[in-house]
């Protein structure tokens, strides 16, 4: 009776301590292979190489439309590289904005591997890299994060002072995100990383627009809809068709509409 107590209890014991050894591993899917260019999908673009202030370099695309438009600085989700994210890219251009998309370290070209410091880290150093180098200031740059890029822009537009910030299928922290998926362990004491989008979106003073589906399989909606209950005036929110990863396939026009107007308005 005792070992059929102690059996399932050690079992859990060990799943635990997988879960706060591992979670880099539950978090980051990176991949080193590039499936493609902007050149793909006929855009032009420059290689753009940077150097985070920890000594990680990193690569990006820098996909121009008009020295006089604004630019957006893109932070993707966590699995892939940018080769992934083309479709964006253009959604991006047809709205006749300058891109910067780049990858995290460890993902894509870019050296290191991925940390949650690490990627506030990269992300500074594309901020950094558009007002030292490009010469944007700081009101001419829309940040716009998707998924784990949500997080990382949120941490960056808390410290900073874009033009307009861009959240689409957010999480409001990775110990609440994880504590649904696995609701029968202790991820938030477990946890290792926080990614507090739900408490950087409090400090942000720029003008923002929260995306979210309600079908999203994987970021339910209610993270979405806390997030723009928290986030500061003026703020819009845009519900969209699909699921995480399909979004643009089911509600593509709709997103570029809304973010063509979102645009006109604060540029």
């Amino acid at each position: 009776m005792l070992w059929a107590i102690l059996m399932p209890a050690g079992i859990y014991l060990i799943v635990c301590a997988a879960m706060w050894a591992f979670q880099s591993s539950f978090i980051y899917f990176p991949s080193p292979h590039m499936q493609g260019d902007p050149g793909l999908i006929g855009l032009e673009y420059t290689d753009e190489h940077m150097t985070t202030e920890d000594g990680v370099e990193l690569h990006g695309w820098f996909v121009p439309s008009s020295s006089e438009r604004p630019v957006a600085l893109f932070c993707h989700g966590n699995a892939g590289n940018i080769s992934g994210r083309l479709e964006m890219i253009r959604l991006l251009h047809e709205i006749d904005l300058n891109v910067f998309i780049f990858d995290y370290r460890g993902y894509g070209k870019s050296a290191g591997a991925p940390s949650e410091e690490g990627t506030y880290l990269d992300a500074d150093a594309a901020w950094k890299h558009l007002v030292k180098k490009r010469g944007f200031s700081p009101d001419r740059i829309l940040v716009f994060g998707r998924s784990l890029g949500s997080a990382v822009v949120s941490h960056l537009a808390a410290r900073e002072r874009p033009g307009a910030v861009v959240l689409m299928s957010a999480f409001t922290s990775i110990p609440q995100e994880g504590q649904e998926v696995y609701p029968w362990l202790p991820v938030k004491l477990l946890s290792r990383f926080s990614y507090p989008t739900l408490d950087n979106v409090k400090k942000i003073s720029s003008p923002i627009m929260v995306i979210h589906g309600r079908n999203d399989e994987i970021i339910s909606f209610a993270h979405g809809e806390k997030i723009f209950a928290a986030a500061n005036e003026p703020r819009r929110f845009l519900e969209i068709g699909g699921g995480h990863n399909d979004a643009l396939h089911h509600s593509g026009n709709d997103i570029e509409k809304a973010l063509r107007e979102f645009v006109n308005e604060y540029y």
